[in-house]
């Protein structure tokens, strides 16, 4: 009698994009006991990332805009925890569990899916002032801090202190910082409606971009048209300069700028997670995984990888530009996943993986309500229409029917009763209370 070999361990790291789809594609299409499947990461959810900056002005409610794992992998193991080392040649990934206690486990086939973190430059003051716009965390922060300096500008009496609050800065000039400047500056400018001493024209939004441009995923007109919607909007947008300091909040750009601001966006750029040094994949000169167009680490068939971790070579642009890679972005990162979970299946029932190609369609991105900008196609689109497309896309690409019901019915009640503005200010500082009382 034979005897029945033991399932295939695979073992998902991270659980962004490219681990949630991955691990949704191969738990809907493994056979029963021919694979287990665990995804490690150290939050209990995937972040649908593109909704942050409307979750963050309160257009979504945030628990909308992260898929918890443990509802959609039914049939995966998902272990709260961070990776810290990983070593092919043992098959082994070492990691530190949310209780703190290190633990190794094995696997017979590895995906890497940890993503990027913020790149931080060694900008003095960055580290103490910078807050950072990746996480839910981050975002929920982000908006009740944002408001929180709304009611201590209309509280106080000091003039200086006052212009200080009200001084809000973003320093980086892509998607993301844009995306987080419109919807705020467009939340702080309804806000104060709200507020009898303070007037739109009061609050100060500025923009810092080192490239001589801004929105590099779109064509340079369309970029240049964005500028100018944020300086109509009265939001200082700064090209080709840098921050030099942010010391105590005060901020010094490399033009010789220099203003007080108590709300810094770090928003300028992004790396492979940091854990690959603590490995033995290759990796290039950027960090990243070296990958193979079938989405496996060269020279390790048993590692796959995708998402702005690997440096995946871009096939629609390899005969202009035989270097070319996949831009870090949710459009490949998504159809990577979906491709990788194949190319698995496929050489797990003794197949050959298929290479991943795909042209980028263009891109859209929100300027706030009811504007946007838009190249898709090969087709510029701008405003309203743009804005449409925006949500269009995302909420198509959100994972689970269960989350595009809910941020559908968030836009609904948002036009029908209008966004909520209040500052949950005690979140960022639960415990102040309860101090203040055991003190009395």
């Amino acid at each position: 009698m034979a005897v029945k070999s033991e399932p295939t361990r695979i073992l998902v790291l991270g659980g962004g994009y490219v681990g949630l789809y991955t691990a949704l594609g191969l738990q809907k299409k493994l056979r029963a006991n021919e694979a287990s499947v665990t995804i490690v990461d150290p939050q209990p959810h995937m972040t649908y990332q593109p909704f942050l900056p409307e979750a963050a002005a309160g257009a979504i409610e945030p628990r909308h805009v992260v898929v918890p794992l443990r509802r959609v992998l039914r049939r995966c193991h998902v272990l709260t925890a961070r990776v810290t080392k990983i070593e092919n040649e043992r098959k082994t990934v070492t990691v530190e569990a949310a209780d703190g206690h290190i633990e190794q486990l094995n696997y017979d086939v590895l995906v890497v899916a940890l993503g990027s973190v913020a790149r931080i430059l060694p900008i003095p003051g960055l580290a103490e002032e910078g807050i950072a716009f990746k996480t839910i965390g981050e975002a929920i922060y982000l908006r009740n801090h944002v408001l929180t300096k709304l009611d201590e500008a209309a509280s106080t009496l000091d003039p200086e202190l006052r212009k200080r609050l009200l001084t809000f800065t973003v320093v980086g000039g892509g998607f993301a910082g844009i995306e987080a400047l419109a919807e705020l500056e467009d939340m702080t400018r309804f806000a104060t409606r709200y507020y009898e001493n303070i007037q739109p024209e009061d609050i100060r939004w500025v923009l810092v971009e080192a490239a001589g441009r801004i929105l590099p995923e779109v064509r340079e007109t369309l970029g240049v048209w964005t500028a100018e919607q944020l300086e109509k909007r009265g939001i200082e947008v700064y090209l080709s300069t840098a921050a030099k300091s942010f010391e105590n909040g005060h901020v010094v750009l490399s033009d010789g700028t220099e203003f007080d601001s108590d709300t810094i966006i770090w928003t300028a750029g992004v790396k492979a997670n940091p854990v690959l040094a603590n490995s033995d994949l290759p990796v290039d000169k950027r960090g990243r995984l070296q990958a193979t167009a079938g989405l496996q680490v060269v020279g390790q068939p048993n590692v796959w990888t995708a998402g702005d971790i690997a440096a995946v070579p871009d096939l629609s642009r390899t005969e202009e530009d035989p270097t070319a890679t996949c831009p870090p972005n949710a459009q490949h990162a998504v159809r990577q996943a979906r491709h990788l979970a194949k190319n698995i299946i496929r050489v797990l029932r003794g197949g050959q993986p298929v290479d991943y190609y795909h042209r980028n369609v263009g891109s859209v991105a929100s300027l706030g309500l009811h504007k946007g900008v838009a190249d898709t196609f090969n087709i510029k689109v701008k405003g309203f229409a743009a804005w449409v497309m925006h949500r269009a896309y995302h909420v198509k690409a959100m994972p689970t029917f269960n989350r595009k019901v809910r941020i559908l019915l968030d836009w609904a009640l948002g036009g029908l009763l209008r966004r909520e503005v209040v500052s949950l200010g005690q979140i960022n500082n639960p415990k102040e209370e309860f101090a203040r009382a055991s003190r009395s």
